[in-house]
């Protein structure tokens, strides 16, 4: 049986070494395109071929979409002379991004008009994963659709679940974004009253390891980050942080559930926007405790 041919679109941060793993693992050609020539130039090394949309919608039997957000993601799709308009039927389009609930679901019923197959796949983990080929993916789709795509997903993921039909990869992905950057909250506090209370942060979490709290965010997040200060950008951030508990927040809305730790990492999220900090790793939500009142 042939290989299918592979098409890969927005070749960014988390994309270029993805696009990278299909390429060298995934045993199907590969072509790509993005607006950025320098990854392609990269990738070119690695065996993937550049190409502008006409051709890669063309000739692409399953497309991978790695774009910033749900919003850029459906523009990319819907709009006029996007990819609903010129993708082949029976093609596969893949959405690693991480998108709201709503909108997967409004794109896949477009696409499912025009008999192209759909599954959201949003990554987690960090870009060093991406790198390493270890990121986790929950996948929503069919099925059929699912182990068409997965040993595609598999070259760049260690950890690969079918969490169920179409929306639940984002239902998944959404929710342990809350989870984590509700902990990174947590631990930004415990960072700010530890200082004033004359325990250093990296005295701290370093305790916090060998107790109950510790966890993925206190080694990844509070060691490598708050306590150091080190809030690099080109890095997840603040303002992709706030992007993905919005759709946390708009989802409990949906299903009844009211997300008061949320709601209140959302603010913290806004309060760090609005000092400055939205370009910077999303630990920096640390920095909004750095100058406040203290208590007397």
């Amino acid at each position: 049986m042939q290989s299918p041919t592979v098409g890969f679109i927005g070749v960014g941060v988390m994309g270029e070494p993805i696009c990278r793993h299909i390429a060298t693992k995934g045993g199907a050609p590969v072509i790509a395109s993005d607006l950025n020539a320098e990854p392609l130039a990269r990738l070119a090394e690695h065996g993937v071929r550049t190409a502008l949309l006409q051709e890669l919608t063309a000739q692409a039997d399953i497309v991978f979409l790695s774009l910033p957000s749900g919003e850029v993601m459906k523009q990319v799709v819907a709009a006029p002379g996007g990819l609903a308009e010129r993708l082949r039927p029976g093609t596969t389009l893949v959405d690693l991004s991480t998108s709201s609930v709503d909108v997967t679901l409004e794109v896949a019923r477009l696409l499912q008009d025009k008999g192209i197959a759909f599954a959201d796949a949003p990554v987690m983990r960090t870009r060093a994963a991406a790198e390493a080929g270890t990121l986790a993916v929950p996948v929503g789709a069919s099925p059929e659709v699912f182990e068409r795509i997965a040993p595609f997903i598999r070259t760049f993921a260690s950890d690969v679940t079918h969490a169920g039909g179409i929306s639940a990869g984002q239902v998944v992905k959404i929710l342990n974004n809350m989870v984590l950057y509700e902990t990174v909250l947590a631990l930004s506090e415990a960072a700010a009253i530890g200082r004033r209370a004359g325990v250093q942060p990296d005295v701290l979490f370093q305790a916090f390891s060998t107790g109950s709290a510790d966890s993925f965010a206190l080694r990844n997040h509070g060691m490598k980050a708050i306590a150091p200060g080190q809030f690099p950008e080109k890095a997840f951030p603040v303002t992709y942080a706030k992007k993905d508990i919005s759709y946390a927040v708009a989802l409990g809305e949906q299903v009844g559930v009211d997300p008061t730790g949320a709601r209140n990492l959302l603010d913290t999220l806004q309060k760090a926007i609005d000092a400055g900090h939205g370009d910077k790793y999303a630990p920096a939500i640390s920095l909004v405790f750095e100058n406040g009142p203290v208590a007397g």
